[in-house]
């Protein structure tokens, strides 16, 4: 299974059976799975998206959003909890407008689920734990 490093973006191997025992990247030796959301920029995106085999939750958010700063420990929380089986990451709407333009972000906070680079599922406003839970586990 390919693993993108959330530090130096190189692309890691790893047997899916041992993706539990916190592997590390073989170029930077950062952990590949800390559980924390990565803040993605138009740099990153794409790499990161396109090259994970796990599938990528992305929260596109404003610092200025009152439901995306409520969601946000919600999201940081069940980052680590779902860890490793769904990646969690972040994309900040007002300094990225490239990629909210690109994914046609009209409301935030937008979650967008991504499956092998490819867009899976969308669920616009601000979601507690449960019902986040409930969401990844329906479309996951």
């Amino acid at each position: 299974m390919n693993l993108v490093c959330p530090s130096c973006l190189a692309v890691n191997r790893i047997p899916p059976e041992r993706l539990s025992e916190q592997p590390k990247c073989g170029k930077c030796g950062a952990l590949l799975h800390s559980g924390l959301p990565l803040d993605l920029s138009s740099a990153s995106f794409d790499r990161y998206i396109s090259r994970n085999e796990l599938p990528v939750l992305v929260d596109f958010w404003a610092s200025w959003c009152g439901p995306c700063k409520m969601m946000a420990p919600v999201f940081k929380q069940l980052g680590s909890e779902l860890a490793p089986k769904v990646r969690f990451a972040k994309v900040e709407t007002e300094v990225e407008q490239t990629l909210a333009a690109r994914f046609n972000i009209r409301s935030i906070p937008t979650l967008v689920l991504f499956k092998n680079g490819v867009e899976t599922a969308r669920m616009s406003g601000a979601l507690d734990a449960a019902g986040l839970k409930r969401w990844l586990a329906q479309n996951t």
